[in-house]
């Protein structure tokens, strides 16, 4: 297939988002899911086909000199990423029909998810910086409109409004980032900017200075923090979930938060010649471990997923910093697989019992048995559980990093302790133990449990493909050996797991999360970042702006408020004085005839 065909893959869910906003309930969904199947298919295709990088390209707008593409460039990475896109936005969507039976606001909600898709795999197929910022960009707008979708929630509006503006600090830095690339390189494709970010200065026209390409590394960094949720532009992850369940799943698995670690791999060699992977390292580091340890003391089931989110990005984007990119995108898959499983295996349980707390669960695993083991097979993926998905790929990401340096490999033993204290946790709270809620709860309906048993599949299964070389060939991976390298995140998991499972079997009627003593509020609140970001950044930039509309209002407003009273005060006065009785007034034209002729009188005697 030719590399053109990479167009059609934004093209066709971009169509069906626009026809959606204009047609019934019924149709919009069928046009959804049209749109993503079609997707799918053409990824598998383009999958199937391209071996090698293959670009084309068609002059789009022209810069004052610098040339913008309309064009594609894909690599057998990039094919794969756009399966695992399709795969998520297919299941969502097919999942959201019975979710979201009553709501009245249906089609521009199908509409929403099908330009989200659009918007990440125009981010993952194009072969432009300007045409990639488009669908980052767009990301942004559909996230702010998912998150808020419902308005009766009085959480959604701030949890939008938090994600757009928090997204939007980051990416500040990302367009600067790139207008300073396009314009050293002189050429906003990205062929063109690998090629002279390789080149360096003084060996060609096109060579990108070390200070410049520096800079522009660290500027694309902040949209990829933000993007991404790292460490300190995190925080409006976690409350994005205010949004519903299928666009949880939609964020956290493949789309918007998998957008910055895939743009961090497909301009990597910008990022290793500025010097930018020391920065990123220890913003992985931090984000891995911080998110892991607020996950364990949440009591929202979609809280515990939202902080794991947090913690994996730190996986992947800590396998950038080490220099195995092919590692990070490999992880970015298997957790595109087992995150979207397990948050729309999470919302089969909310709308069982009615609540996301899982205190007001337990005892679910005899009433729900398929979903039991669909979130089973999932929190096994997510800790590591050897031969589930997420072994192979963290344990690649903790190879990689054990042969460059001691912190990003110690962090992620960490880590991964934590991370199976928090999924044990979750397991044990929703599944076992005594029944805490007056509900009877079911299964989902068909509709909603056929896309949680197809996630579960590569959730299993799709870590294996490293025994395929075609595979590792092109995530760049080595040959796969089994030996004494994974005992030490074997034993952290062991830990972390027995540790929840002794503290639960001593009270089962208690959480384990309560173990943690003084620790667990400093956990539950992420170390309370959010609340210093809140005094910091959010209370003095209101201050800032009752001051200045406070300005506005008395001295701009006042001044212009005060010149139109004046004026108004004399014309009164003015209207008062036309407005005397006759009387008064024939008096006084009277009294002004007397004296002019007075007046008149002595001037003519002086004369």
């Amino acid at each position: 297939m030719d590399a053109g065909w990479g167009l059609a893959l934004p093209a066709v869910p971009f169509a069906c988002a626009l026809a959606a906003f204009f047609v019934n309930r019924r149709v919009a969904a069928a046009l959804g899911i049209a749109g993503a199947a079609v997707s799918l298919a053409l990824a598998i295709a383009l999958a199937a086909t391209v071996d090698t990088t293959a670009e084309r390209s068609w002059q789009w707008v022209d810069l004052g000199g610098l040339n913008v593409t309309l064009g594609t460039r894909l690599e057998p990475t990039t094919t794969l990423v756009a399966v695992a896109v399709g795969v998520v936005a297919l299941a969502v969507q097919v999942y959201s029909v019975p979710y979201l039976a009553g709501d009245d606001r249906y089609p521009p909600y199908a509409a929403q998810v099908s330009l989200f898709t659009a918007a990440m795999l125009l981010v993952v197929v194009a072969g432009d910086l300007i045409l990639l910022l488009v669908g980052w960009e767009v990301m942004g707008i559909c996230s702010y409109l998912l998150i808020g979708h419902d308005r009766r929630l009085p959480a959604a509006p701030a949890a939008a409004v938090k994600a757009f503006l928090v997204t939007r600090v980051g990416d500040v830095g990302f367009l600067l980032g790139i207008a300073l690339l396009g314009t050293a390189a002189g050429s906003f494709r990205i062929s063109d900017v690998l090629a002279a970010a390789a080149t360096g200065p003084g060996n060609g026209p096109a060579g990108i200075g070390g200070g410049t390409l520096t800079a522009a590394a660290v500027l694309l960094l902040a949209g990829v923090a933000g993007k991404s949720a790292q460490f300190p532009l995190h925080t409006w992850l976690p409350d994005a979930m205010a949004g519903p369940t299928p666009i949880s799943a939609l964020i956290h698995a493949a789309t918007m938060v998998a957008a910055g670690v895939y743009v961090v791999a497909r301009l990597f060699p910008v990022f290793q010649g500025g010097d930018a992977l020391p920065v990123l390292g220890v913003m992985a580091a931090v984000t891995m471990l911080l998110g892991a340890l607020a996950a364990t003391a949440q009591d929202d089931i979609k809280r515990v997923l939202a902080w794991s989110t947090v913690s994996q990005l730190g996986y992947m984007t800590g396998a950038l910093a080490v220099g195995a990119p092919g590692v990070a995108l490999f992880h970015l898959l298997t957790h595109a697989a087992f995150k979207a499983l397990l948050f729309l295996a999470a919302g089969s349980v909310i709308h069982a019992v009615g609540t996301n707390s899982m205190a007001a669960m337990g005892g679910l695993r005899h009433r729900m048995p398929v979903t039991f083991w669909c979130l089973t097979i999932g929190l096994g993926a997510l800790v590591g559980l050897p031969p589930l998905a997420g072994f192979w790929s963290k344990d690649a990401i903790l190879a990689a990093a054990g042969e460059s340096g001691w912190l990003l490999f110690s962090v992620g033993l960490l880590t991964v302790a934590g991370t199976a204290w928090y999924a044990v946790r979750l397991w044990l709270l929703v599944f076992f133990g005594r029944p805490r809620t007056e509900v009877h709860p079911h299964e989902p309906p068909a509709a909603m449990g056929v896309p949680v048993l197809v996630l579960a599949v590569p959730s299993a299964g799709l870590g294996l493909a490293v025994f395929i070389p075609a595979f590792r060939e092109r995530f760049g991976i080595g040959a796969v050996h089994i030996d004494a390298a994974v005992l030490p995140p074997l034993a952290a998991l062991a830990v972390g797991a027995l540790t929840v499972w002794a503290l639960w079997r001593r009270a089962p009627r208690t959480d384990p999360a309560f173990s943690l003593g003084p620790l667990r509020a400093a956990f539950a609140n992420a170390f309370w970042v959010d609340a210093v970001q809140h005094a910091l950044v959010v209370r003095p930039v209101r201050a800032l702006a009752g001051a200045v509309r406070a300005a506005d209002e008395s001295v701009v407003d006042g001044a212009v408020e005060a010149t139109g009273r004046g004026a108004r005060a004399l014309g009164g006065s003015l209207a008062t004085a036309h407005r005397s009785g006759l009387p008064r007034a024939a008096t006084a034209v009277l009294a002004g005839a007397v004296l002019a002729a007075l007046a008149a009188t002595v001037l003519g005697i002086a004369l």
